[in-house]
């Protein structure tokens, strides 16, 4: 399939383009080009006036429109995540399981096998725990909750083949046997559910761990005597974090403070869940988040196209820079920004199309476009 993209307004990763096209052929970009100089033998797309931008990236979703990977980790549940986070321009997800069961993480990571085999969207499975520190569980089981070896690490990475993408745990429960395998695996190592001291946090990021997972939420803050978590992940140079834009995971004013001292290692992530009455986990929606049965703050509410849009209108960041922390930075984090992240040509022709309000239009994953209804 060749198309011509064009009557929109590009934002590349790298620059925003007004009356320029994209030209995509057999699921890359072919070229971007001024519209005065596009080929007239192409077929044309109407880009009805809209953005576009590179697909969002999500490295941490449970689940959507009441299937929760976490509950019953298999395909329905793996659709409905990915087909919800399409219609709202996100082209790629890690489906992530929390703490739970051995045998929920190997249905998790069989699933995500099969599935990635027959459908895309799907970029990997991440684990949040069980691997982490039980004063900084949240809303995770503390049954489930246990310390790592390697034994349990090798099965884990042989059930998973290579789709397990990334794996959330406490740096202070870590061994250093455990941190090379996984990073042996190419496995993504986040800091997170930790208590680690300063000091712990600073030696995990130097032997192997690349980010800390939602920021602020479940590890040790920043405190004058003690830097914890928080402060080695803004002391390192090139530690990454996630960060949930709902103002209720953590205050808008944390969100701009964050931003300034991590500049493009801070990335946005979901965290969304769904509701549930069944399984480990079960939540129930209050107001713009979820908590579980306790009352815990358990998950959020979140599309990436709001968190992006909370970014702008509550954080006060560029829709440039916004959008390059949903799509541009994840993909680091993940080592595909040879491939997504950009608009540029021989990468991936997945973007999304939106309005001004940030509300997605369409979505295209290898170039096949789809136009979505209007949303209610």
């Amino acid at each position: 399939m060749r198309y011509l993209l064009r009557h929109c307004t590009l934002y590349t990763g790298t620059t925003v383009l007004h009356h320029h096209a994209l030209l995509v052929h057999e699921g890359r970009i072919e070229a971007i080009l001024p519209e005065l100089v596009a080929p007239d033998d192409v077929p044309v797309v109407d880009g009805r006036g809209l953005n576009v931008a590179p697909g969002l990236l999500d490295a941490q979703m449970y689940g959507a429109e009441g299937q929760l990977f976490s509950v019953v980790p298999g395909p329905e549940a793996l659709r409905a995540l990915t087909q919800h986070a399409f219609r709202h321009g996100t082209t790629g997800v890690l489906a992530t399981m929390p703490t739970n069961s051995l045998s929920m993480l190997h249905a998790a990571l069989e699933a995500g096998q099969e599935f990635r085999r027959e459908q895309a969207g799907l970029l990997g499975i991440h684990l949040e725990g069980p691997y982490i520190n039980p004063a900084k569980k949240g809303a995770h089981q503390q049954k489930f909750i246990q310390a790592p070896t390697v034994a349990e690490i090798d099965e884990l990475l042989k059930r998973a083949n290579g789709v397990l993408k990334m794996m959330t745990l406490a740096p202070e429960v870590a061994t250093p046997a455990v941190v090379a395998r996984l990073r042996e695996a190419g496995v993504v190592l986040s800091a997170g559910h930790s208590n680690a001291t300063y000091a712990q946090a600073t030696q995990g990021f130097r032997t192997g761990f690349g980010a800390a997972t939602h920021l602020f939420n479940a590890m040790s803050g920043l405190q004058g005597r003690e830097p914890g978590l928080v402060g080695a992940v803004y002391d390192d140079a090139a530690a990454q974090a996630s960060i949930i834009a709902d103002g209720v995971h953590c205050d808008f004013a944390a969100v701009r403070i964050s931003k300034k001292l991590l500049g493009e290692r801070l990335f946005l992530i979901t965290d969304a869940v769904t509701e549930s009455q069944q399984g480990a986990y079960r939540f129930r929606r209050q107001g713009n988040h979820f908590v579980d049965e306790q009352g815990t703050l358990a998950g959020s509410a979140l599309t990436l196209p709001l968190a992006v849009r909370n970014c702008v209108e509550h954080v006060g960041l560029p829709l440039a820079e916004a959008l390059r922390m949903a799509s541009l930075y994840p993909a680091r984090l993940l080592g595909l920004s040879d491939q997504l992240g950009y608009l540029e040509t021989g990468y991936a022709a997945d973007f999304w199309l939106f309005d001004d309000e940030l509300n997605a239009v369409a979505t295209a994953c290898a170039g096949e476009l789809t136009w979505h209804p209007p949303q209610a």
